[in-house]
């Protein structure tokens, strides 16, 4: 079952286009990579999917159903989640307040903030050992691992991640990429935004975006081979 179907898409900012018709499905349980150089189109892809940009033509269907006009917040307590490019989390509050504030959606239900909030500190046993400690003091690495979990406190059906992996080291990196695989093993359909070839060890599907167009897509096995890395990115 397609959890995310993206068709004949085009947005832009007023009169200057960036997506130009682009047509793509996530399948449930997936980890989806969308990869491409700065200026692809890329976030502005998941921005539209989020709610935050109106299409100007196309349909996105999010479990068989168009999101239409649906506010950012809407989509939220339907099932998507964005974990942003840059981080963004509120500095001056602890680790525990921001991962509280990712569940304002299911704030009447404790038992849900309780059973999510449980499982972010499995997934980042880091963020566990600084519960208390204000966000803002976090290093980068921690900051993002952060942001994914705030977003992993919606119970979101479809969780986006854009550029988890910018101003990270390897191996930092590497540590986001699996508590990924791991969110997608629990059940939660994925969606990466991405430069670093280096996600695709932990992606079922590539989507390789150049301006604004979606020029490839991988599925299995293919994912993986060092030559598509090469031949879209010249990594």
């Amino acid at each position: 079952m397609a959890v995310l179907e993206i068709s004949d898409l085009v947005v832009g900012y007023g009169s200057f286009p960036v997506l130009h018709g682009i047509d793509f499905v996530v399948e449930e349980g997936e980890v989806c990579v969308l990869l491409g150089l700065n200026g692809a189109g890329k976030t502005t892809t998941v921005a539209t999917i989020a709610g935050l940009l109106k299409p100007s033509s196309g349909q996105v269907l999010f479990e068989g159903k168009s999101l239409g006009r649906k506010s950012p917040s809407a989509r939220v307590k339907a099932g998507i989640s964005l974990s942003p490019e840059g981080r963004r989390v509120f500095p001056r509050m602890t680790v525990g307040q921001n991962l509280r504030l990712g569940a304002w959606s299911q704030r009447r239900q404790p038992r849900v903030v309780k059973r999510q909030t449980e499982l972010v500190l499995d997934y980042f046993p880091r963020l566990a050992e600084r519960e208390h400690q204000l966000a803002g003091t976090l290093s980068g690495g921690e900051q993002q691992m952060l942001a994914v979990g705030r977003a992993v406190m919606s119970s979101p059906r479809l969780l986006i991640i854009d550029e988890a992996s910018l101003g990270l080291s390897p191996t930092l990196a590497k540590v986001v990429w699996e508590a990924t695989a791991r969110i997608a093993a629990d059940g939660t359909t994925v969606l990466m935004v991405e430069q670093n070839a280096g996600a695709l060890p932990f992606a079922d599907r590539a989507l390789i975006m150049e301006k604004g167009t979606l020029i490839h897509t991988a599925v299995g096995d293919d994912v993986k081979n060092v030559n598509l890395r090469e031949a879209y990115l010249g990594v």
